[in-house]
């Protein structure tokens, strides 16, 4: 038996694992209402495609020809019907199996169905040009909509293939193809010019310039060193490199992102949702309705003509198939994902894409997410009284065991870490900074909070210091502070810019001090911002947004965002520079961590919405129009066609649309 999806209340699908997910969406797309489409036709040429409707159209025409135009004497009887039966059976066929397939299913209201009956019912009143003629247009249509899934799919299929199934290792200075996934960590990969990576590793050459637009979508060429983090999927571009594997085949960054690729079809829009009920209540409304208007006049009308009203009734079947709406709706959301994911940003389902379009705050973390996150230390200011290069050691030691970028500016400032240094009962306290013993003795390195929590006295103010500073004590005694700086991201400022353009008012938080946090604001135009913040003041800044009943979408990168990530409404991870766990917990992942893609999502999200209900209104407006018309015996079978397929067609174009916009 066909597998179908199956989803919870939000439209999450709960039924598979992630590889039956990937299995059942590439072989086989499914609304989840009973209208399914086997897209394996989409291996073939567009040629072979159109074949079927071709010869069809062919037949139809030279029929037409001699009904109404040439008029041969021989044109007449069985050898007309059989004319017309041949040219039904290369487009009809597979319909009336499909229906069959889908009553045996136990989905007996399928538009297979309503298809196949309103056209074997016009063969039974002798229709038949209008018969072979709807089933003939109904197949263009279901050809064009394969044809547009398979647009709406190149996106992501071309995602889906940026892994390589193999690498190449050294063994022994042996080069040896492997399977990807047989990779360990540790191992040596040989990475050739022109070749993509398969796992997350440390690149040991000096240098390597790597093409990264399977990450983030930006073609432009990024130059690592040596001992730096290079991704799988990133492609090298000059001579041969070595990078050693640190991450787990199914732990890179790539299967994540694919997982999340993946995952973001299976949970659905509140559009989507309603869409798929109302569907299933539409249609068998639709066929009692049908058997209504050819029973019940015979009731009624005095001069009854059962053809006459049976006509009407097929014609109002027709009409009455909900294709353009169970077809272009997802296709549209759809659309938006792989429009996304082209400009390098991850929607984890399109139910995002809904809550981005009616965004109306954007709260964001300063560090890594408006800023470079690249800090360099700009002086040490220590008392007298103690060594400065012992302590700078001891603190060097003691920020290794941090993944936070203040620890990498320390490292790159003081350089090797003194393997002699014993550090005990090292603990990390959220918001505040390091703690640990060295010889019996208290190491605390952190923010001026952590000094006041350990009733740590200094004589400075910390406030009147613009810049970041990290404070140090040793043994019960202040030994003083090093002063870090950060620099703003280059479009930081056309971020913050569109955001206002497009009336989204913007809110700076972070654990950094106010007067940093302050100035960076003041420099972009952020009007709220405040420092200083511990995760859980963050988690309640914006539970105060959400209490306005306003929608919030917060950005950040780091570990302690990822509780206020998962609060708002929207959570939108920086995916390059970010910690796993935000990414994770984020519901839209901006790959390359430029903050101007937040109102390119933004805009994605409401060009998405727009295109979905311009299709609703045009699907229901048709309809509902020739469906009064076709019940009143004032439309024929060529106006259900174009009320059907017609607008089904329409809205199909207008749905990859969005896949040609510019953001």
């Amino acid at each position: 038996m066909e597998h179908k999806h199956i989803y919870d209340k939000d439209g999450k699908q709960i039924c598979c694992s992630l590889e039956d997910k990937i299995n059942n969406d590439s072989e086989h797309h499914s609304d989840g209402d009973g209208h399914d489409h086997d897209h394996s036709n989409q291996e073939k040429s567009t040629f072979q495609m159109f074949l079927p409707a071709i010869m069809s159209l062919v037949l139809l025409m030279f029929a037409i020809g001699l009904d109404n135009y040439f008029t041969p004497s021989w044109f007449t009887g069985y050898i007309r019907i059989g004319w017309y039966i041949l040219a039904y059976i290369p487009v009809g066929f597979p319909v009336i199996k499909d229906a069959f397939e889908s009553i045996k299913k136990g989905d007996i209201f399928s538009e297979f169905l309503l298809m196949s009956i309103a056209t074997i019912g016009a063969f039974a009143i002798a229709e038949f040009p209008e018969g072979v003629a709807v089933m003939l247009f109904y197949a263009i249509g279901e050809i064009f909509q394969a044809l547009a899934v398979k647009r709406a799919k190149a996106n992501i299929k071309t995602l889906l293939d940026q892994r390589p199934d193999e690498v190449t290792i050294l063994e022994n200075n042996v080069a040896k193809t492997i399977k990807a996934s047989n990779a360990k960590i540790g191992d040596i990969i040989q990475l050739k010019a022109g070749e993509k990576l398969g796992l997350d590793g440390e690149l040991l050459s000096d240098t390597a310039s790597f093409n990264t637009a399977a990450l983030t979508g930006e073609s432009k060429p990024d130059t690592k060193a040596k001992g730096e983090t290079v991704l799988a999927g990133m492609i090298n571009l000059n001579s041969v490199c070595q990078v050693k594997v640190t991450v787990a085949y199914t732990d890179s960054k790539l299967s994540k992102i694919l997982e999340m690729v993946q995952d973001a079809t299976a949970k659905k829009a509140p559009t989507e949702l309603f869409i798929r009920k109302f569907a299933k209540i539409y249609t068998p409304i639709v066929v009692a309705l049908a058997i209504a208007i050819c029973v019940v006049p015979m009731l009624f009308v005095e001069n009854y003509q059962f053809r006459d009203w049976l006509y009407r009734a097929l014609v109002f079947l027709v009409i009455s198939c909900p294709c353009a709406l169970v077809i272009s709706i997802p296709l549209g959301y759809f659309g938006g994902i792989g429009a996304a994911s082209k400009n390098g940003i991850l929607f984890k389902g399109s139910n995002f894409l809904d809550v981005m379009a009616s965004v109306q705050n954007v709260v964001m973390d300063k560090t890594g997410t408006m800023t470079e996150g690249v800090f360099k230390v700009q002086e040490v200011i220590f008392n007298s009284d103690f060594n400065k290069d012992e302590i700078l050691q001891l603190v060097n030691a003691l920020e290794s065991q941090s993944t936070h970028p203040v620890a990498t500016a320390i490292h790159q400032f003081v350089g090797n870490i003194d393997s002699t240094i014993t550090l005990k009962d090292v603990e990390e306290i959220s918001g505040h900074g390091l703690k640990a013993y060295v010889n019996s003795k208290e190491l605390l390195v952190g923010n001026f909070k952590l000094m006041d929590k350990f009733s740590i006295s200094y004589d400075i103010d910390p406030s009147s210091i613009v810049y970041t500073l990290i404070a140090v004590a040793y043994d019960k005694k202040f030994v003083g502070y090093l002063t870090i700086a950060d620099s703003i991201k280059e479009d930081a400022q056309i971020t913050i810019d569109k955001l206002k353009a497009l009336g989204v008012k913007t809110t700076m938080l972070s654990g950094d001090k106010t007067t940093v946090v302050q100035f960076v604001a003041q420099k972009l135009g952020i009007t709220n911002a405040f420092g200083d913040l511990l995760p859980e003041d963050k988690v309640n800044k914006v539970k105060e947004i959400i209490a306005k009943k306003e929608t919030v979408a917060f950005v950040g990168d780091g570990v302690n965002d990822a509780p206020v990530v998962a609060l708002s409404n929207v959570g939108i991870a920086m995916g390059g520079l970010g910690s796993d766990a935000t990414i994770e917990t984020a519901d839209v992942v901006i790959q390359d961590d430029k903050p101007s893609k937040i109102p390119m999502a933004i805009n994605i999200g409401k060009q998405t919405k727009k295109i979905v209900w311009q299709n609703i209104i045009l699907a229901f407006g048709v309809k509902a129009i020739v469906l009064i018309l076709g019940a009143g015996g004032l439309a024929t079978m060529w106006e259900a066609v174009f009320a059907d397929v017609g607008v089904a067609l329409l809205a199909i174009l207008n749905a990859v649309r969005i896949q040609r916009m510019k953001f």
